[in-house]
């Protein structure tokens, strides 16, 4: 029976047709006020199934809804809502109905309660988020999106097929617990995989943000990669691998962050550092590593959020975002600047700021159940993602060398946006609580205990001060004109190189096969002219009488085998 709830996607959806036939006055409005209307709906949801239905033999419920589905819904919401408030200015169609459609699908995703819904939301998905990195139109945002729309479309298909495969081995298409005990659950880990930007499959996350819009990189920060996580957490809790998957996310990035010019794709690597952390907490498994996990999903949504807004203002009110090209803004935005230090605090996981209170779940998670190595990894990357995040993007964007750009502040709204982000970083740093109370497990874990308190501040000082000394003695990694390629090297470089030497070789095989094959043909011209030409031996007039002594011999042998 269809319920009376009503699927948290379905406003945006409606959204999308009312900004779709509005005019650029009202488009704003509406995708303000569909996240702020949507969110009493959401929350008005009782848990279970709703709007079950019957499709050939299998069950689908294309709402489900629990403590996890609306952790997420809730974040999801303001997320959607402070990107819609900071994209206020914007007077482009096709951003303002690609924004609200992508939320819609994520929320759509997230409150699915089977595979083949699931399906249909991870495809949309993929197909409205490209269009906020084609909006920018420019060639590079083209090629881009391409790239971007590439990767999404494998992890789709993967999906299907390994949907498939489990409703055939199983007989139900419910979304809950997969595990790796199968060749579908594979093909589904390495397509969620995917989307939560799983080491080498990971560019098209750090290639695509930087091309977006300003705007555009808001919503993408915070719904792709996330809702992947959410689906980690509900099909393969307690996947091992994924505590080793986690931990290399969290290290890697920082290498390739630190030496980044391009401060949005700085920020894409350090996404990716932060994801590693909700991964290893999922790979672990616990009530306790669960819980950090996703409390982390929920901080990092506004907090990453906060620093792309950060970043953004700069790239609108300047047209740069090149570490290289910036500095001294702080003179010219100054609210600007502040907020993204609250930003920076937040996310290098400073006492009385959001980041602090959800990192250290998961880190306590890991020794608690003997993760020594994993913990000294985790520890290795929070004093990293200090450096790339929490030192570099506020120092070089707008303390360090005096670039000579005097601009204004960021418009209202963006400022506005900005606060209402920083506040909540605030706000769940202070009272973790409020955090704590919607988290889908029972929990008794207070993070201002003394010794943790003390060790991560000792970690920020120490790491602080190794920045200073880098700097000072000139060590620290310049900020050059350059473009950095990681993993993507393979498919940027080297398969088409490789694809044009295979081109090369075949051709060359091909050239030679002809001559051979055109040589052969001459010889074998030649024998046939030699024996059947004008003057070949075949050609030739012979004798009757030589002819019937010929046919003589033949029968003659011919008597003679018959006799024997």
């Amino acid at each position: 029976m269809w319920g009376i709830e009503l699927a948290p996607f379905i406003p945006f959806y409606l959204g999308a047709i009312v900004a779709l036939l509005s005019n650029d006055r009202w488009r704003p409005l509406v995708a303000v006020a569909v996240p702020l209307l949507g969110l009493p709906l959401c929350l008005s949801l009782s848990d279970g199934l709703h709007w079950q239905l019957q499709l050939f033999d299998l069950q689908l419920a294309p709402l489900k809804v629990d403590k996890l589905s609306m952790l997420f819904g809730i974040i999801f919401h303001i997320a959607a809502f402070i990107a819609a408030v900071y994209a206020w200015h914007v007077k482009d169609k096709m951003q303002q109905i690609a924004g609200l459609l992508y939320a819609g699908s994520a929320l759509g995703a997230v409150f699915s309660g089977d595979l083949i819904s699931v399906i249909v939301f991870w495809e949309m998905l993929a197909l409205t988020s490209v269009f906020l990195v084609w909006a920018r139109r420019t060639e590079r945002a083209l090629h881009s999106g391409l790239r971007y729309l590439y990767f999404q479309i494998i992890s789709g298909l993967l999906l299907i097929a390994g949907s498939i495969l489990y409703i055939q081995q199983t007989g139900e298409a419910a979304l809950g617990f997969i595990g790796l005990q199968s060749t579908a659950g594979w093909i589904i880990f390495i397509a969620f995989g995917i989307k939560c930007a799983f080491p080498v499959l990971h560019n098209w996350l750090t290639d695509a943000y930087a091309e977006s819009t300003a705007t555009g990189t808001v919503f993408l920060s915070a719904f792709t990669t996330k809702t992947a996580v959410y689906m980690l957490a509900r099909t393969f809790p307690g996947a091992e691998v994924l505590v080793y998957v986690g931990a290399a996310m969290t290290c890697f990035p920082i290498f390739y962050a630190v030496i980044e010019n391009d401060l949005r794709r700085v920020l894409a690597y350090s996404m990716i550092n932060q994801i590693g952390f909700m991964v290893v907490g999922i790979g672990i498994g616990t009530a306790l590593a669960i819980n950090g996990a996703v409390a982390h999903a929920f901080n990092d949504i506004i907090f990453k959020g906060l620093l792309f807004m950060s970043v953004g203002a700069v790239l609108h009110m300047t047209g740069r975002s090149n570490a290289s090209e910036l500095g001294g803004l702080y003179k010219s935005m100054p609210k600007t600047t502040i907020f993204c230090l609250i930003g920076a605090a937040s996310i290098s996981a400073f006492p009385l700021f959001s980041g602090f209170v959800s990192k250290s779940m998961v880190m306590s998670a890991a020794l608690k159940e003997g993760y020594d190595w994993i913990w000294l990894m985790l520890l290795f990357a929070s004093a990293g993602v200090f450096h790339h995040a929490g030192i570099k993007i506020p120092y070089f964007a707008f303390f360090a060398h005096d670039s000579g750009i005097r601009t204004k502040e960021a418009p209202l709204n963006m400022l506005l946006a900005m606060a209402l982000a920083a506040t909540l970083c605030i706000t769940i740093g202070v009272f973790p609580e409020l955090l704590y109370s919607l988290l889908p497990f029972a929990i008794t874990y207070s993070p201002y205990d003394t010794s943790h308190v003390l060790a991560q501040t000792q970690l920020l000082f120490f790491s602080a001060l190794a920045f200073v000394w880098l700097n000072l003695k000139g060590y620290y990694p310049p900020e050059l004109r350059s473009v950095n390629i990681d993993a993507e090297w393979g498919y940027r470089k080297l398969l088409p190189e490789a694809l044009r030497l295979g081109l090369v070789m075949f051709r060359s095989v091909e050239r030679a096969c002809g001559q051979w094959v055109s040589t052969w043909l001459d010889n074998l011209n030649h024998v046939f002219l030699h024996r059947k030409g004008p003057f070949g031996k075949l050609s030739k007039t012979n004798p009757t009488s030589t002819m019937v002594m010929w046919v003589t011999v033949l029968l003659a042998s011919y008597l003679l085998f018959s006799f024997l």
